[in-house]
Parts: structure tokens; C-alpha cells; sequence
């Protein structure tokens, strides 16, 4: 039984929710992997980090929709559609938003996509939120808490807090490493391909603080360097001036950016 005393979100022990986070995200980063894999014939990277085989979106979604889903929708089938339709598009909304405007970058783009806003959510994907409600909500998670009620019958449970939060902090440090090296990544680029980027001049001032400094420049190349960033993260893309995006590897051809790719045709 979960310790009553113990910090509880939305009725759900702080510890399980954390646990939820780190096997969503690994789970995230199977699918994503094999959906590259299946969809386009290619073994590369999926992981939201530098470090780790964790996809971040789905360990949030995942656990925000069961908080929230749980708490207030958990009533039938039509209300957890609607919940994980609104729940997820929010979600992936804020994400989305996140990444444009903090990093720079667009995790992905919906501007073709019928009745999307701003790019970042549409419909179609709305609808696949509001299945998943439903799917996560009665088939999956009962699975998730079976498998980590059978953790707990057979760890203690400080052990099992104890590897928790190692894993929390790790994915903490990760996530700070990850977020400064994609910043000072496209900062490199936007200068050294000189893109037409917004605040140009403010980005060439921190360009040249940051590589104009030896001991930092040296740091970022051998840790962060190009190869690096675009094998980690092989479709991300930089934002123009104008709004526009476009892929950062099409800037650096002659740089492999997956493990490897099968000649197999597209077939979903």
C-alpha cells in the first residue's frame, strides 16, 4: 500500500508518478525508435536528451493525462476521449511552444495538417490524444501499476526511492545539459551558415562570447560538436526570421545522422 503520509499528487504518490515519468519516457523512446525504423528504414536516434534512451513528451503527457484523466474524467469511454483530447493537445501545445520559444527549435510542424493551430497541434493528432485517453487510461497504465506494485513485493522500498530519484536527478541534469546544448548548437550554426535568424545581432554577440572564450569553445566541440548534436538529434530544425523552419542536417550534408538505414520501402 502507498504511504499515506507521503507527498501525493491529484491523490497519486509523488514516487509512482516519478515512476510513471521514467518508464513512459523510455517506452516513448521504443515507439518513436521503431516508428523511424518501420516508417522510414532508418535506426536513429529517438531521445528527447543527450544521454539516455528517454523520449521526455510522452513521460509528461503520459503522466499528466493520467493525473488529470484519473481525477476528472475517469468515468467512461466517451469522457476519457474527451480528456485526452484536450489534455494531450494542450500538452503537446505548451511543448511545442516551449521549444519555439525558449530553444529555438520546432520539435515538429503541422501547418499542412487540416484544422491545426499555429503548426503545433491539429486535429488528426487530437483525435489519436483523445484514443490514447482511452487506451492508456483502461488498458495500458493498469498494466504499468501491476508491473510496478510486482517492483515493490519484491524491492524494498527505500531501494526502490533510491533508484527513483538517481534516475530523477539524472534526467534533471540531463535535460539542463541538453537544453544548453541545443542552444549554443543552433547559435553555431545560425552564425557559421549565417541564417537569417531573429535578433541576429544578439546572436552573434553570444556567439562570439561563447567560442570566442578557449577553455569554453573547446568544452562545447568536444562534447557538443556537430557530429554529436545531429546523430542525438537528427530532425531538428532551426527557426527563421521569417517564421519559416527548416532542418538543421541540411546544412551539413556530408555529416551522418543516423546509426544505420535499411533499404526497406516506406511502408506506413
Amino acid at each position: 500500500m502507498e504511504n499515506k503520509k507521503e507527498l501525493k499528487i491529484l491523490g497519486v504518490s509523488a514516487w509512482r508518478v516519478f515512476g510513471y515519468f521514467i518508464i513512459y519516457s523510455f517506452l516513448g523512446f521504443i515507439i518513436e525508435t521503431l516508428f523511424a525504423l518501420l516508417n522510414y528504414g532508418v535506426f536513429e536516434s529517438r531521445q528527447s536528451f543527450l544521454y539516455g534512451p528517454f523520449c521526455s513528451i510522452y513521460g509528461v503527457g503520459a503522466v499528466i493525462i493520467i493525473l488529470v484523466l484519473k481525477y476528472k474524467f475517469f468515468k467512461n469511454n466517451h469522457t476519457l476521449f474527451l480528456g485526452g483530447f484536450i489534455v494531450g493537445s494542450i500538452v503537446e501545445y505548451i511543448v511545442s511552444f516551449f521549444g519555439e520559444v525558449v530553444l529555438n527549435v520546432k520539435w515538429w510542424d503541422y501547418s499542412d495538417r487540416f484544422l491545426n493551430i499555429n503548426g503545433r497541434i491539429c486535429f488528426l493528432y487530437s483525435i489519436f490524444w483523445g484514443l490514447l485517453g482511452i487506451y492508456l487510461m483502461k488498458v495500458i497504465n493498469p498494466k504499468i501499476d501491476k508491473f510496478m506494485d510486482w517492483i515493490k513485493s519484491k524491492f524494498s522500498v527505500i531501494l526502490i526511492k533510491v533508484v527513483t530519484a538517481g534516475f530523477m536527478i539524472f534526467l534533471t541534469i540531463d535535460c539542463i545539459l541538453s537544453a544548453y546544448a541545443i542552444n549554443v548548437f543552433l547559435i553555431k550554426v545560425s552564425i557559421e551558415k549565417d541564417l537569417p535568424v531573429e535578433n541576429r545581432e544578439r546572436v552573434e554577440e553570444i556567439y562570439n562570447k561563447i567560442y570566442g572564450d578557449k577553455k569554453t569553445s573547446n568544452f562545447i566541440n568536444k562534447y557538443f560538436s556537430t557530429e554529436k548534436m545531429l546523430l542525438t538529434y537528427p530532425n531538428l530544425t532551426i527557426v527563421l526570421e521569417d517564421g519559416s523552419s527548416k532542418r538543421v542536417k541540411s546544412y551539413y550534408p556530408e555529416v551522418r545522422v543516423f546509426y544505420y538505414k535499411f533499404d526497406v520501402k516506406r511502408i506506413m
